[in-house]
């Protein structure tokens, strides 16, 4: 006896709508793989933005006016007789009626005709059109398409529906009936809402705007497929720092943005002023009674701080009562919760006012910064080589359908970089390894002259990632000059416990180091630096009261947003980059 076969069985993904909007996700329903079957007639609401869309109008139906063939009228019958002229002509009476109303002409001019007609509609109504609309609610790199037949659902005039036109409708799943790569569409029974747009002013209406012109209209260009992944790919990266530090223990803590300390002594710093004598207002501006706050560049080496202007503000009236500062860095802070609760982390912005052309550097930028009680650089290092891979598999996890459109669209090797930093071990080597290896090069000339007690260009760490070992890089042991003073001594007196990860085509991502526990070291360095003594007193009293020994680091996270994305400028992955001369919105 054989056996019956049994049809395979349909899975039918759910379809739950979003708790706070009431419309399905298209996420849910365009990337449910072989399961897109079972969707087929279930009705749903779903919500986006017009990427492309084609009007199809019908040909108007003239059936109506065609008069009917003889053969139509008058079936032949078995023993019917032919009519006569006079009869044939009676017959088209009707037909007749009707090209008088078309026509407007009245009845009554023609005495053939005696009856007296209606009055004369109205034009008939535009010939019913279909529209095929290409929408995306941001979820996904697909687009659904909603098929809208204005027969069936009136769309008013002047309703085109055209790229970036807001729709919100409700219909039903079913297999799409074009052959393009879709397999499912949206037959539309009601329209809730449409936002209209002007096409002649949306910045999107031209196709394949390039990076650099969207950033002219940061407020719009999330809607196009590359910024949308690009922004997906961050909020995946943002989500796996945060699990990478939790799953290990670590505590998140807020550090401040507005601060009265210098924590790298290197950078230019925005200065934080109510002060009107820095120019926030004249005439009736003047008689502002509320406070403001301005941002004012604040140049300072390691020399004393010196306003540019060279006039200092009463720091008496100010807001703060002292000179303050939007933060450079956060790890100080960070340090005294490390002394107390063990690991910590913390994520938010950095600011730094430095006039740089680099497209890898803008004013505000995200990092992450981690600070690990009872350690030293070593654990460091490891830690955080352990985080870099993995958030690169963390994104190739969790991120497959972008991650495919990023390797179409800009980098064809993105994945296999990716995988193959997550399965290698990163070569560790001193400051003055580095600086062997790149004085014995012969075949390249280094813009900048080389020489032991000087930083690294990007050009020298490109090369040893690159081109020597391509592989990520860990170099340690800096000389003391070249880090912050915060930074643990050596033995030797000469070089400091810091390091920097450098990843090849994309340059240093992290650097981190051990903070310097000895109260008088500590207080020797910051000698060095010119650094007052009642400034960091609070810094100071974590040496006096319980010293640890601990070590941190700072990983960029604008800049492994880059990494992941195969871009090259990090204004296109930073949603309101603000670059010298430049925050509009």
């Amino acid at each position: 006896m054989m056996e019956s076969q049994q049809e395979p069985k349909v899975t039918i993904p759910p379809l739950i709508p979003l708790e706070y909007s009431n419309r399905v996700m298209l996420k849910t329903i365009l990337e449910c793989g072989d399961d897109q079957i079972g969707l087929f007639g279930k009705t749903v609401v779903v919500g986006g933005w017009v990427k492309s869309s084609k009007e199809v109008k019908r040909e108007p139906v003239a059936a109506a006016l065609k008069p009917p063939t003889a053969a139509e009228a008058f079936p032949p019958s078995p023993g019917r007789k032919e009519l006569s002229c006079v009869e044939v002509v009676q017959s088209r009476i009707p037909f007749f009626k009707k090209i008088i109303r078309v026509f407007g002409v009245s009845s009554d001019s023609y005495p053939g005709v005696r009856e007296k007609f209606e009055p004369v509609p109205k034009p008939p109504p535009p010939p019913p059109s279909k529209f095929f609309l290409q929408i995306s609610d941001g979820s996904s790199i697909s687009s659904l398409m909603v098929v809208i037949d204005s027969a069936v659902v009136p769309v008013s005039a002047g309703h085109v529906l055209p790229t970036g036109t807001c729709i919100l409708a409700q219909g039903v799943l079913e297999k799409s009936s074009s052959h393009g790569k879709q397999t499912i569409e949206l037959k539309v029974e009601k329209i809730l809402h449409i936002g209209t747009v002007e096409p002649d002013t949306y910045p999107l209406s031209r196709k394949r705007l390039p990076l650099d012109s969207l950033r002219d209209y940061p407020h719009i260009r999330p809607r196009t497929t590359t910024v949308a992944s690009i922004t997906r790919i961050r909020d995946t990266l943002d989500f796996a720092a945060h699990t990478f530090f939790h799953n290990h223990g670590f505590l998140h803590v807020q550090v401040p943005i507005i601060t009265t300390i210098d924590s790298e002594g290197f950078s230019e710093k925005f200065q934080v002023t109510t002060s009107k004598k820095w120019g926030l207002g004249s005439g009736s501006d003047a008689d502002v009674r509320h406070e403001t706050v301005k941002a004012e560049q604040h140049i300072e080496a390691r020399d004393k701080s010196k306003l540019g202007t060279g006039v200092k503000p009463e720091v008496k009236e100010d807001f703060f009562g002292r000179q303050s500062y939007l933060s450079v860095s956060g790890r100080l802070h960070l340090e005294s919760y490390a002394c107390a609760l063990g690991n910590v982390y913390s994520f938010g912005p950095r600011f730094r006012a430095e006039k740089t052309g680099s497209i890898k550097q803008v004013a505000e930028m995200w990092v992450v910064e981690v600070e690990i009680a009872f350690s030293q650089l070593e654990d460091s290092m490891k830690c955080a080589e352990d985080c870099f891979k993995f958030l690169c598999k963390w994104i190739l996890d969790h991120c497959p359908h972008d991650m495919k459109f990023v390797t179409k669209r800009i980098d064809k090797t993105i994945v296999h970089r990716l995988e193959y930093m997550m399965s290698i071990s990163y070569e560790r080597i001193s400051y003055r390894e580095a600086v062997d290896i790149l004085r014995k090069v012969t075949d390249k000339t280094f813009e900048t002259k080389l020489r032991w007690g000087v930083p690294l260009t990007a050009e020298h760490l490109s090369y040893l990632a690159d081109d020597h070992y391509k592989r990520p890089v860990i170099i340690y042991d800096y000389p003391k000059a070249v880090k912050p003073f915060y930074v643990r001594l050596n033995d030797d007196g000469k070089t400091v416990a810091a390091f920097d990860m450098v990843v090849p085509k994309m340059g240093t991502v992290i650097t981190g180091s051990q903070s310097e526990e000895r109260l008088d070291m500590l207080s020797a360095r910051m000698k060095e630096f010119d650094l007052s003594r009642d400034q960091y007193e609070w810094y100071q009293d974590l040496r006096k009261h319980g010293a640890v020994k601990h070590s941190g680091f700072r990983l960029g996270f604008d800049l492994m947003v880059l990494l992941m994305t195969g871009l090259t400028d990090v204004r296109d992955v930073v949603p309101f980059p603000r670059t010298h001369g430049k925050a509009n919105n």
